[in-house]
């Protein structure tokens, strides 16, 4: 963690005594890894970028959730129109008495699953009490840390109501046709995904659904399952003894020299190359 760049709570929170703050990202642009004294929740809006959490690359966009800890290291690359908020809070500075632990995963050593999705309802619901949490946190009278931690407390109760397991596709049953076609697209890394079966299964126009999700997300439907498929493989090669071809076939490419072709066009090196550098900088 030499040289590792630290925010620190004095920079992003007006009062000692601030639990909770919110730090909008109108459009997240490029930035380096880092850490924090403090945690936060991470709610993606509208477009897309990599987000690199402890070396595991996400390709990210709308409804996209994440968890991260204090002691988590991670950097947003390749944005595209990310437009993203950060709520931060310092857990030790928490009076309210509320289970926070059931809520928040990860918060003092509880089991923690940092990568969630939000559908459309749960989407809708979080912005406005976000909003809510945004004006009350910059105000400076004497209860504004209280009501701040009220609306905190309740975004995350929200948020657990709410999100559910990226490779969950039943969780989308009542949510919206783009955010059926999101959670299936992550349930489809290891295996073919045709966009006219999905349309015709789910009586939609084809064409009407490729704009809807290039305007929310600024990639093809395509463009968007193979980044997904690259960043398994990335974490598949850094993290697993798995064969190359093995990779391939589970994330979805049934020839590995085409695997290779994709992966080094995407990336820059070969899925070889690949693995023995990021070993050697771990």
């Amino acid at each position: 963690m030499s040289g590792q760049l630290i925010l620190r709570k004095s920079d992003f929170f007006a009062r000692p005594t601030q639990a909770v703050a919110v730090a909008d990202r109108y459009p997240q642009n490029v930035f380096a890894e880092h850490t924090h004294d403090f945690c936060e929740l991470v709610m993606v809006w509208r477009g897309n970028g990599l987000h690199i959490l402890n070396d595991r690359p996400y390709r990210i966009t709308r409804g996209d959730l994440f968890y991260i800890r204090a002691e988590d290291k991670h950097s947003y690359a390749s944005v595209n129109d990310l437009v993203l908020q950060n709520i931060i809070y310092c857990p030790e500075r928490l009076k309210l008495n509320l289970d926070w632990v059931s809520h928040i995963p990860g918060l003092h050593g509880s089991h923690w699953a940092p990568h969630w999705r939000i559908g459309s309802t749960g989407m809708a619901q979080a912005r406005q009490i976000m909003t809510q949490l945004e004006q009350e946190s910059r105000k400076d009278d004497a209860l504004a840390n209280e009501m701040s931690e009220l609306l905190f407390a309740q975004l995350v109760v929200c948020l657990t109501r709410h999100r559910y397991a990226t490779d969950n596709q039943a969780a989308t049953q009542s949510e919206a046709l783009l955010d059926k076609l999101l959670t299936v697209l992550a349930g489809s890394l290891n295996r073919p995904f045709v966009l006219d079966t999905f349309c015709e299964h789910h009586g939609c126009s084809e064409r009407t659904l490729r704009q809807q999700f290039r305007s929310q997300t600024g990639m093809t439907v395509n463009h968007y399952l193979r980044q997904l498929r690259i960043c398994h493989a990335q974490y598949l090669l850094q993290h697993t003894e798995m064969l190359i071809g093995e990779v391939a076939m589970q994330c979805g490419f049934e020839d590995s020299n085409y695997f290779s072709v994709v992966f080094n066009r995407e990336i820059g090196v070969t899925p070889g190359q690949w693995r023995q550098r990021s070993r050697v900088a771990a």
